[in-house]
């Protein structure tokens, strides 16, 4: 089925290997444009209103102008998961700054390209999710907030991968990254939550975050309905590793509890039992029907 993949390029469907990206494109030579993955399930998107709406806004921040609109865009999603027979897959929408010359000017590229890609993701081993993660503290922190506004969900993904490779190099498959003051951000692809007391916690925006569609799910309808309080606020590491229970969240990611973070074991060294309710409660509300608002 692979080598039949169609790929949604520019108003059309292609197949794979004939969906070409200019080598003068500014999203190739300089990162230049914005992205969103997207997870449908059983035919539904799960959270498509609140994606586009985010790319909307890094498009914005960057000013680059969407040559489609939101509804063009979802039907293009649409269209390319039916094109490839797919109900559950990952999607990749990428707005790219487009075709231009071999200087910095973004304006000089006339007009943005835009693709969609759907296929299927693990990003890790079933196994990970019943008995959790390992994961490592990387070296490097995150790029400050004055620096690089992190709403932006931009093409450019380097800080993250050099994370990412510390943490491939320690053999687990993620890596927390603290801001440059210390304080505690996000993972290389993930959001961070901690639970002490009963209670969660995560990183405002100011630590250098994205906000995570999954991460925004968790906070605003899962945990409340379970009547779990979660707050956004600063902590440092030594508070993390006191937590009783620690998971992330994120759109191939889903909710993965964190059992041990570098050499200490987080809580009872297994996924606690805040983390197995709200895990339990994402799969009971998307077997009943994504929401796609």
């Amino acid at each position: 089925m692979t080598a039949m993949l169609k790929i949604w390029l520019d108003g059309a469907l292609v197949a794979k290997d004939e969906a070409k990206v200019s080598v003068y494109d500014h999203g190739v030579l300089y990162g230049d444009g914005c992205f969103e993955g997207i997870r449908a399930y059983n035919g539904r998107v799960f959270k498509l209103g609140a994606h586009l709406d985010r790319l909307w806004c890094s498009a914005a921040k960057i000013r680059l102008t969407p040559p489609y609109s939101k509804e063009a865009i979802a039907k293009a999603i649409r269209d390319t998961l039916d094109a490839n027979g797919l109900r559950n897959a990952y999607i990749r929408l990428v707005f790219t700054r487009g075709i231009g010359t071999l200087g910095l000017h973004p304006f000089r590229c006339p007009k943005p390209g835009t693709f969609v890609i759907a296929d299927r993701i693990q990003l890790y081993p079933e196994e990970l999710y019943e008995k959790g993660m390992k994961v490592i503290v990387a070296q490097r922190p995150r790029i400050p907030v004055a620096c690089l506004d992190p709403a932006i969900k931009s093409l450019n993904y380097l800080n993250n991968i050099l994370a990412k490779i510390e943490a491939i190099d320690a053999d687990v498959l993620e890596a927390i990254m603290l801001n440059v003051d210390g304080f505690v951000a996000e993972c290389t692809g993930d959001n961070v939550f901690a639970v002490k007391n009963g209670e969660i916690f995560t990183p405002p925006a100011e630590a250098g975050i994205l906000r995570g569609v999954t991460r925004g799910f968790v906070m605003n309808e899962l945990a409340p309905a379970l009547g779990i309080r979660v707050k956004e606020r600063m902590f440092r590491l030594p508070e993390l590793l006191a937590a009783d229970e620690v998971f992330l969240t994120g759109t191939a990611a889903e909710i993965i509890g964190v059992s041990q973070v570098d050499d200490h074991a987080i809580g009872s060294g297994s996924v606690g039992p805040v983390t197995t309710k709200l895990m339990h409660e994402f799969r009971k509300r998307i077997e009943a029907g994504a929401p796609e608002d």
